[in-house]
């Protein structure tokens, strides 16, 4: 939905929330019924949030500034097992 402005020469402008596309030059003024012409003002522009903002940010860098990799990729391994009974067990 999109908000739209509309001026009535009577009762002054009031807003409309419509389908985009589906605002009309004139419409009934709601207070008095009178034609209100449609007035056209700058679009409500957001900021994108802040987990947005900083994943476009790291795409865009790394295009052109890798990052770089400070430790391998490989999973560490499980620790030993505090059992003592463990270390009978036979190992593959």
């Amino acid at each position: 939905m999109v908000t739209y402005r509309y001026r009535c020469s009577g009762c002054g402008s009031f807003d409309l929330a419509l389908p985009m596309g589906q605002a009309a030059p004139e419409r009934p003024c709601a207070e008095c019924g009178g034609a209100a012409r449609r007035v056209f003002t700058a679009p409500a522009l957001g900021r994108a949030g802040s987990p947005l903002s900083r994943a476009r940010a790291a795409q865009e860098a790394s295009a052109h500034e890798p990052r770089v990799v400070t430790r391998s990729a490989e999973p560490r391994r499980p620790a030993p097992p505090s059992d003592p009974r463990h270390a009978k067990l036979p190992r593959p």
